[in-house]
């Protein structure tokens, strides 16, 4: 029989004891007066408003020698951060703060720390504790099983393919909407197979769940599972982690911000860090009012605001605090310059994105002059194709440049999707365009795609040395007349797996509507039709963001609309791509001396000395449908206050006047609605002049004994190849 009488235990709080602690580290003196009162908060919720700028990783990294300097054991601290490589470099902070290893500190992604606690516990979820970790290929594959099993029949309906179902799938789970929310129900574009994508879910989790395999989203969903579904195991690490603490909290999702508060449930022990005034990713699942919420969702949460800014100059400041200002959800706070004044922003109209590009291109020039390499000089855009005429500018000018998110406008997947219709439409011949569109279809893979181009060929091409036959053209150089190809893929119909006949009919149809006269010298018109007929479709169904993706084409048709055929458009895309794919390899002594182009996203966390900001016009930076609501124009708010403060010493805000629009030529672009939210005295206008051409005394090529020419801007002996001296024919 058991001594111990049943009942309510009673409650018996330990008060801590430890000697006075010897500090190896003067925090008064190394810290400034707002990160002190950080770093060494009571014990509690805080929240830590950390500007731009203003030491948030030295404030996290002090905050961890704190805690240990002042007796908590380093594996009873869980660090929590967006990038293993942060923590990694906060860990070896505090180890050289401290002159210790900092192993036994809990640190790294959520998705890390998921990893560590499922690899104990996962059995208890009925996985086995060496499960699989499923990578993105690995999930579209299994994803691929489920449609199969699930007997859709994906050529008959509009199914998205894996991949699109993926992020589906993530996008829910992280932001904990229905796949109704997410899709845009009856509105959205799979509204009648919604059944078959719930089906094709379930049956993923559950083949998952048989073959030992988590995806990147289960590590956060299983880790919550166990903290809420076992109690003992929530207890053990309740009683272990005495003190989280997160980096960049704006950036949580829902399922994030649950996790922190089953965790810290015990001990409130939470120090969340972070700027609500950054927070720009809700479309990847960020929850604004995570930081926003912080103080009711944890009650007594103290507030600590660190506004001193070391980066930046009192005049870009002064700009930042103000273009913030009008945003209503916000923790008021104004950043304060450490350093001295420097010169105001500079405000630059030009006529069009031509001269905004001409204008970036000499500056940059002349701040190397001045001593500020290429690679501290960055151009921030909102949405990648806004940086199109620029691209082509430092091209032209042979001034290099590295865009740091990534690929390339022209070498992105779905720019040359489309670009392969307009060149089987303009070269019947290309082969490479062909196999690129065949393997589009469903069921085609790299073999058929073969086999239907040695049809086509026999037919189109009755031997390795013969072309098309061009016939006499009298439309002022504009593609010539070529045999039409549409009826030849349709006579190849038989060739087609059965997998893809819906399909090649369907592009059998947009090629021949392509090929109609009126079209297909008009390479603009060309890109719409293909858009309408059937790629939007794909795109929707392929490709991740496929709303940036289908603004790309817009913008790539829109570009198009300026060339006078399609033969001459190509010729510049073919022009571009080679350039970007040259660019792309490294150099000897100067691949990192190079331009940074950026879309903001990616520049967030970054610096640079001189920062232009292009294309602030209404409807493009903010983006028009992201400021429909009142929530979506106060993030992309956040989003100009971001590129503002990546400026330490120079900024420029450039806006053009004109801008070529689908149908309307050259249309007046009103200016961002940002550039009117601040007093014009914060900023410098700069008047752009047009360049006026030397006029010599004499002609260059005239004898002593003649006159000059009548005519200075004639060149008397014109270059038969304009490309050569830097014109490329726009």
């Amino acid at each position: 029989m058991s001594p111990f009488h049943p009942g309510v235990a009673r409650e018996y709080q330990l008060n801590p004891f430890r000697p006075p602690a010897d500090l190896r580290i003067d925090y008064a003196q190394e810290l400034n007066t707002q990160q002190y009162e950080a770093v060494t908060a009571p014990p509690g919720p805080c929240l830590v408003l950390a500007g731009a700028g203003a030491g948030k990783t030295r404030t996290l990294t002090y905050r961890v020698a704190w805690l240990i300097e002042h007796g908590i054991p380093a594996d009873r601290i869980l660090l929590l951060t967006f990038t293993n490589k942060s923590a990694r470099e906060m860990m070896e902070r505090v180890g050289d703060l401290l002159g210790g290893s900092m192993a036994d500190l809990w640190g790294g992604t959520f998705h890390s720390i998921g990893v560590r606690i499922l690899r104990l516990h996962a059995d208890r979820l009925g996985y086995r504790r060496d499960f699989t970790i499923a990578d993105r290929e690995d999930a579209k594959d299994l994803l691929n099983a489920c449609i199969t099993d699930a007997g859709i029949d994906v050529k008959a309906v509009r199914f998205p393919k894996a991949e699109a179902l993926s992020d589906l799938f993530s996008m829910q789970v992280n932001t904990g909407q229905t796949l109704e929310e997410v899709t845009g129900g009856e509105e959205g574009p799979f509204a009648g197979v919604m059944d078959s994508i719930r089906l094709v879910q379930r049956q993923y989790a559950e083949r998952k769940r048989k073959a030992g395999l988590m995806d990147f989203d289960d590590l956060l969903v299983l880790w919550l599972r166990l903290l809420q579904d076992f109690p003992d195991i929530a207890e053990t690490y309740q009683r272990r982690f005495q003190f989280v603490l997160v980096d960049e909290y704006q950036d949580t999702n829902i399922l994030q911000a649950t996790l922190l508060d089953c965790l810290t449930l015990r001990n409130r022990n939470l120090m969340a860090v972070g700027d609500d005034a950054q927070s720009i990713y809700s479309w990847r699942g960020a929850n604004f009012a995570n930081i926003l919420k912080f103080p009711e969702r944890h009650a007594g949460a103290k507030v600590f605001k660190i506004e001193t800014n070391y980066r930046s100059t009192p005049e870009i400041l002064a700009l930042a605090n103000a273009a913030i200002a009008s945003n209503l959800r916000q923790f008021p706070k104004a950043l304060q310059a450490h350093r001295p004044p420097g010169q105001k922003p500079a405000l630059i109209v030009s006529t069009d994105a031509r001269e905004q590009a001409a204008f970036i291109a000499q500056r940059a020039l002349e701040l190397r002059d001045e001593g500020v390499s290429l690679s501290e000089v960055c151009v921030l855009y909102r949405s990648h194709f806004h940086a199109l005429e620029l691209q082509m500018e430092l091209t032209r000018r042979n001034i290099p440049f590295v865009i740091t998110s990534g690929i390339r406008f022209f070498e992105q997947a779905h720019i040359k999707d489309v670009a392969a219709y307009l060149k089987l439409i303009a070269n019947p011949s290309d082969e490479l365009a062909f196999k690129r569109l065949a393997r589009m279809l469903p069921g085609v893979g790299g073999k058929s795609a073969d086999t239907l181009w040695a049809a086509f060929s026999a037919r189109f091409l009755p031997s390795s040395d013969s072309t098309p036959e061009f016939e006499v053209s009298d439309n002022d150089g504009a593609l010539p007349a070529v045999r039409p190809i549409a009826p030849e893929l349709s006579a190849i119909s038989r060739s087609v797996p059965k997998k893809a006949a819906v399909a090649w009919a369907q592009f059998t149809a947009t090629i021949a509507q392509c090929e109609s006269p009126e079209r297909r010298s008009q390479p603009g018109r060309l890109i719409r039709w293909v858009l309408e007929a059937d790629y939007e479709d794909y795109v929707r169904k392929t490709y991740e963001n496929a709303r940036n993706r289908l603004e790309d084409l817009a913008q790539l048709a829109a570009y198009a609309d300026s060339f006078e055929d399609t033969s001459l458009f190509l010729s510049e895309l073919a022009l571009q791509s080679n350039i970007e794919a040259e660019q792309n390899k490294p150099r000897d002594g100067d691949d990192e001396d190079r331009l940074k182009l950026s879309t903001v996203h990616q520049a967030k966390g970054l610096e640079f000395r001189a920062v232009f900001i292009i294309m602030l016009c209404d409807g493009l930076f903010p983006s028009g449908r992201s400021a429909e609501t009142a929530d979506g124009e106060e993030e992309e708010r956040r989003l100009f206050y971001v590129a503002l403060t990546r400026a330490k010493d120079e900024l420029y805000l450039c806006r053009p006047l004109l801008r070529f629009m689908a149908g309307a030529g050259e249309a007046f672009q009103p200016a961002s609605r940002f550039l009117g939210e601040f007093p014009e005295t914060l900023v410098e206008e700069w008047k752009i002049h047009a360049p006026v051409l030397p006029v010599s005394p004499r002609s260059p090529r005239s004898s002593p004994g003649r006159s000059p020419d009548p005519d200075p801007f004639r060149d008397p002996d014109p270059d038969p190849d304009p490309i050569d001296d830097g014109d490329v024919p726009f």
